[in-house]
């Protein structure tokens, strides 16, 4: 599905940039960085009821970068932004607002505040200790915090034909596991850090952050939303989840009260998915075994699920094979579409991703609620 949607969003841009008029988009004056003003275009459709729309020329963030350079697993930086952005919903309407990336933190700033913020351990105090010593005293020091995300929503001025920050939402990532080293070179260790310990700390992360952009000459009094992430493992295949978020209004500098989020990514198989959500587990098994009993060449699936509330919102099912033809391409994938539609409830987003070693080569998907599956088989 994201495949299709990005063709589609192309698709749009490149109709757009044909038409010498478009009544759909409309002139408006922005400053940027420098405090410059150009002229960017609002559109006027979004692609879904839930989806922001993005004011263009799109203007990037001066800490664009920092998260690739601080955070090592793919999946976990995706789901730190799309899930901030899920976030950011229930306090910005996306009906109104636009989405816009963060403009207050640049690279050095950002680096800057992680460091500060992060526990540090005196490499000269902890010179001719023994290797099991400094363990302690690392361990004892970890540093939680991996990145803080800004995403910046933003208000049209119909009076003034401008557009102007209408909010922030802010992301803090954290460690689950702590990696480190008693000497440069040597091997790593881990040490897997509490779900507690990492809410208060980045509980006191987030109202530094808040103190620091209240301090910024050109930061307006807009309310900010912030939201803790709890990283996965290095080489997990599924992304870390939310676990907290807070917003500070207008008028208000520090934090009262934390709402907890209930959200998770589960690793389908796995032993969290045979012993906490057993009866998704035993479907998509038996999806598994069905497929096995009639192709020989299958030997397995990923699935990913993403809950809210402990119910099931999105299941995602890659099946990877060696295909020797496209007819057989075909015949698997009409397989799998009648197994879809027989095995799975509807009530939830469903998604089934055909590949091989060349890569893609088909996509069964349904939305919640729809009765039939959507197929795609790709050229």
């Amino acid at each position: 599905m994201k495949r299709i949607s990005t063709i589609l969003i192309i698709a749009l841009l490149l109709l757009a940039s044909c038409s010498p008029k478009n009544n759909d988009q409309e002139e408006v004056v922005q400053e940027n960085e420098n405090k410059e003003q150009q002229t960017s275009i609002v559109p006027s459709y979004q692609l879904t009821d839930e989806t922001y729309r993005i004011i263009l020329p799109f203007q990037t963030s001066e800490a664009r970068g920092v998260i690739t350079n601080q955070m090592g697993n793919r999946v976990d930086i995706d789901e730190l932004e799309e899930g901030l952005m899920r976030q950011s919903k229930e306090i910005f309407d996306p009906s109104e607002l636009f989405y816009q990336e963060g403009q207050y933190f640049n690279n050095e700033s950002l680096f800057s505040l992680i460091d500060e913020l992060n526990p540090k351990v005196n490499e000269d105090k902890i010179k001719g200790l023994k290797d099991e010593e400094k363990a302690e005293v690392y361990k004892k020091n970890p540093r939680y915090l991996t990145h803080i995300l800004e995403q910046n929503y933003m208000k049209r001025n119909e009076k003034e034909n401008t557009v102007e920050l209408a909010g922030v939402s802010i992301g803090i990532a954290l460690k689950s596991v702590y990696r480190f080293q008693t000497e440069v070179g040597g091997p790593y260790q881990y040490e897997k850090i509490p779900m507690e310990d990492m809410i208060e700390k980045g509980q006191e992360v987030a109202q530094a952050v808040v103190d620091e952009l209240k301090s910024m000459e050109n930061f307006p009094d807009v309310p900010i939303m912030i939201a803790l992430f709890r990283e996965a493992e290095t080489n997990s295949p599924v992304p870390g989840n939310f676990v907290s978020k807070t917003v500070v209004p207008v008028g208000k500098n520090k934090i009262d009260n934390w709402d907890k989020i209930n959200e998770k990514n589960v690793l389908f198989p796995s032993d969290e998915a045979k012993k906490d959500y057993t009866d998704d587990n035993e479907i998509i098994n038996s999806f598994g075994n069905e497929i096995a009993q009639f192709f020989p060449n299958y030997v397995g699936y990923i699935g990913k699920g993403f809950y809210i509330n402990d119910d099931l919102q999105k299941l995602t099912i890659e099946i990877p094979l060696e295909f020797y033809s496209k007819g057989e391409i075909i015949g698997f994938t009409q397989y799998a579409y009648g197994l879809v539609q027989d095995m799975f409830p509807k009530n939830y987003d469903l998604e089934v991703q055909i590949t091989s070693s060349a890569g893609a080569e088909s996509l069964i998907y349904r939305d919640a609620g729809k009765e039939k599956p959507e197929v795609h088989i790709y050229d």
